[in-house]
């Protein structure tokens, strides 16, 4: 069973792609242009058309050598139709500590969404140990160091919206653990050799 600690560990770059918007009939051909890049985590927002098909072809083909999964969960409901494609990574835009405490009990690698010290802590509170800052744009690494002052050490936080080729490098100096990328990785419309070359070009930054 794939974890981010044991994807990192294994030097798989601390990328998630972020796939919103992708259609089913297109899921599996973008998912592996980015696996063949070197990209082992990636998300389907459940805003895109018929994500859970999505999901589910991408975990079938992809999921013994990524960790693959949903990000825009908002309800308690969407982690168990979630957990039926058999995919792992749960990703929220807020901090609903009923969604992640489910996410918890499913086994999934749950990475919240926070701005405010009070909601990462209630998040830490509802069992994640990996929090999403989003928008990161707003902010600057330097946040990622303050909010780190006051959680838990073997809490880690990722840097989500706004991520690009140009500011990745910046987000893992400052103390994040890894980024998310949308639209610097994929966007509706984009071909498998696109999506490859965004994804080399992201990567590269971070070496």
């Amino acid at each position: 069973m794939l974890t981010i600690d044991a994807l990192l560990g294994s030097g798989a770059p601390p990328v998630v792609a972020i796939l919103r918007g992708i259609r089913p009939d297109e899921a599996v051909t973008i998912a592996e242009a980015l696996v063949d890049a070197g990209v082992r985590m990636i998300e389907v927002p459940l805003n895109s058309p018929d994500p859970f098909a999505s999901i589910a072809a991408i975990q079938a083909k992809f999921g013994d050598v990524a960790l693959i999964g949903a990000g825009t969960v908002l309800a308690v409901d969407r982690v168990d139709e979630l957990a039926l494609t058999g995919a792992r990574l749960l990703v929220t835009p807020n901090t609903v500590p009923a969604v992640i405490a489910r996410g918890v009990e499913h086994g999934m690698e749950v990475m919240p969404g926070f701005v405010t010290p009070t909601e990462a802590l209630a998040a830490v509170a509802a069992g994640a140990h990996r929090l999403k800052l989003f928008p990161a744009f707003a902010f600057s690494p330097a946040y990622v160091q303050a909010i780190r002052e006051v959680l838990p050490a073997h809490t880690a936080i990722w840097a989500v919206g706004g991520v690009s080729a140009a500011n990745a490098r910046a987000w893992l100096n400052g103390g994040a653990e890894g980024v998310a990328l949308g639209s610097a990785i994929y966007r509706p419309g984009d071909s498998a050799a696109i999506v490859a070359e965004k994804a080399r070009t992201v990567l590269t930054a971070l070496q």
